[in-house]
């Protein structure tokens, strides 16, 4: 798939399900680009793109924003974290864990229906789910791909009361990680702007159509077509890197 067909895919897939980096990061390694950069890359677009999703979703941010303050402290810290790390990880032991990287993401959100919690009367988040944010955020500043899916299994217990309001909450700290992320990525020098520019503008449409209309798919058909793209890249990269 193109870059910016992929662009735009990810981003509405972002604003419904998450897994959009499933396309997009694949994308940009087919193109040529290099491992790191292309996940430094992939950081910028979907960037881009998540602040269209989380504008999509602007009635359930307005409604939830006081849960927000100490989740985006925690995911700015592990961002951080993430990204500096990924800055010094050698490029070829970076390849070789990408396969594992999606094997993961895809597996927890394969999981994830059974990660729930009834609805609370005063949604809140407990201390052990800062704790798991702050380590998402790692992960999510280092890689990305699947990162979504991942907040979404935290936010499972925070008794918010529909998916919607997950993954507004999940967009407003998807835009916290990736631009934080983005500034070390910059410093370095590792983004590609050939690729992130268009990427992101396309990004940015993608994610603000697919949380205002594309939120009417049902949730299984969604979450298959999310499977099984993260496990077809899955063997596509143990295949490519073994």
């Amino acid at each position: 798939m193109l870059p910016g067909a992929a662009a735009f895919f990810a981003g509405a897939m972002n604003s419904v399900a998450g897994g959009g980096s499933f396309l997009s990061f694949p994308a940009l390694l087919f193109a040529g680009v290099p491992a790191i950069s292309a996940n430094a890359t992939n950081n910028a677009a979907m960037w881009v793109g998540t602040i269209g999703s989380a504008r999509g979703y602007k009635e359930e941010v307005a409604t939830h924003r006081a849960l927000l303050l100490p989740l985006i402290a925690v995911s700015l810290a592990g961002s951080l974290i993430g990204a500096l790390a990924l800055l010094v990880t050698p490029p070829t032991l970076f390849e070789r864990m990408v396969p594992w990287l999606l094997l993961f993401a895809t597996a927890v959100f394969a999981a994830s229906p059974w990660l729930k919690r009834a609805p609370l009367e005063a949604p809140r988040h407990a201390p052990w789910q800062l704790a798991v944010q702050f380590l998402v955020a790692i992960y999510g500043g280092y890689f990305g791909a699947g990162m979504g899916i991942l907040m979404l299994a935290v936010l499972a217990f925070s008794g918010l009361p529909s998916l919607n309001a997950q993954n507004a909450v999940k967009n407003v700290l998807s835009v916290s990680i990736n631009g934080i992320a983005l500034v070390p990525f910059v410093i370095a020098r590792v983004v590609d702007y050939r690729f992130a520019i268009p990427m992101a503008a396309i990004a940015l449409l993608g994610g603000y159509f697919g949380a205002r209309f594309f939120r009417r798919v049902p949730q299984p058909l969604s979450r298959a077509i999310v499977i099984l793209i993260g496990a077809t890249m899955t063997v596509v990269f143990f295949t490519r890197w073994r």
